[in-house]
């Protein structure tokens, strides 16, 4: 299938066939792993439930590895050339998504508990690293020149990957008012960091690995990391007003553990009467009771706010 194909398909139309080729590829890849961690990576990728039963239907979008594939078909390849970029970027983004629910402490993802819920904080942990490990190993078995130049773009991308969730935690214990305050522009900067990273770096890796110059490569990230600062920016809004049927997580979650988001912060960085109040009302004592969420989500929402 050739890129302007692609482009005349609708975007589940477009995951569904990027899942369909990547699929055995990364089936094969955790295979590898040890029996224990591959169980627990299929559990992460929605593959089988706790005691190891096929669970069809339940995987994730496939966003990382569709952007690999269509990397390589950007870059004149074919989707095949991206297929090791893609079952890398899966890993790792699996390996992140286990970590990042033990440090958030989230118990449910897409409706089911999380790993570290599932099988304990410790397997949880050997698991995503165990997964980290063979994603850089995936790479490192590519023969020739691209299999190093693919292994050096993954490293960078998780350099900036750990280096934007070290900036999220590390938010969490700045004020939300006064000179140390998170600023909107910050939290950009963040996302571009913990979501943009691979998600550049996926189509980055697709480029690569179809043999393009590193100048298409670098375009290629650039425009990952934007799409990662919009990702975030979406994945924010729900985590304050998306339905639960939809995200699998309760209606104003990131709000009840007053994680700073870019509403949020947003909203308070305005002029208007309603960011004084929101203020007033995160810095006040105690967690917020269903009312006060409310409340809360409704002085974010004020459009005069934003």
């Amino acid at each position: 299938m050739t890129l302007s194909t692609t482009r005349q398909a609708t975007a589940p139309e477009i995951l569904d066939r990027c899942r369909e080729l990547v699929r055995p590829a990364l089936a094969e890849s955790v295979r590898r792993l040890h029996p224990w961690h591959a169980e627990t990576a299929a559990f992460s990728l929605g593959w089988s439930g706790v005691d190891g039963s096929p669970v069809p239907g339940s995987q994730g979008k496939g966003v990382r590895q569709a952007l690999a594939v269509l990397g390589a078909e950007a870059a004149g390849g074919s989707g095949l050339d991206g297929v090791t970029g893609a079952v890398a970027v899966e890993l790792v983004h699996t390996f992140s998504l286990i970590h990042d629910d033990i440090m958030d402490g989230d118990e449910t993802r897409r409706r089911r508990p999380t790993v570290w819920k599932a099988y304990g904080t410790g397997p949880a942990v050997l698991a995503g690293d165990a997964l980290f490990a063979l994603a850089v190993s995936t790479l490192a078995e590519v023969p020739g020149p691209s299999g190093p130049a693919a292994v050096r773009r993954l490293s960078e991308a998780l350099g900036d990957l750990v280096h934007g969730q070290a900036q999220d935690l590390l938010f969490e214990s700045r004020p939300w008012t006064g000179p140390e305050a998170v600023l909107p522009h910050e939290y950009r900067a963040m996302a571009a960091q913990k979501t943009g990273s691979l998600l550049g770096c996926s189509a980055a890796l697709g480029a690569v690995l179809a043999g393009a110059p590193a100048a298409t490569a670098d375009a290629l990230d650039r425009a990952g990391r934007h799409l990662g600062v919009a990702f975030q920016a979406v994945d924010d809004l729900l985590g304050i007003w998306g339905d639960p049927q939809l995200t699998g997580k309760p209606v104003h979650s990131d709000l009840r553990r007053l994680k700073k988001t870019l509403p949020v912060l947003a909203a308070l960085s305005s002029r208007h009467p309603a960011a004084r109040q929101l203020e007033a009302v995160l810095t006040g004592a105690g967690p917020l009771d269903e009312a006060g969420l409310r409340r809360t989500a409704g002085l974010v929402e004020d459009r005069k706010s934003g």
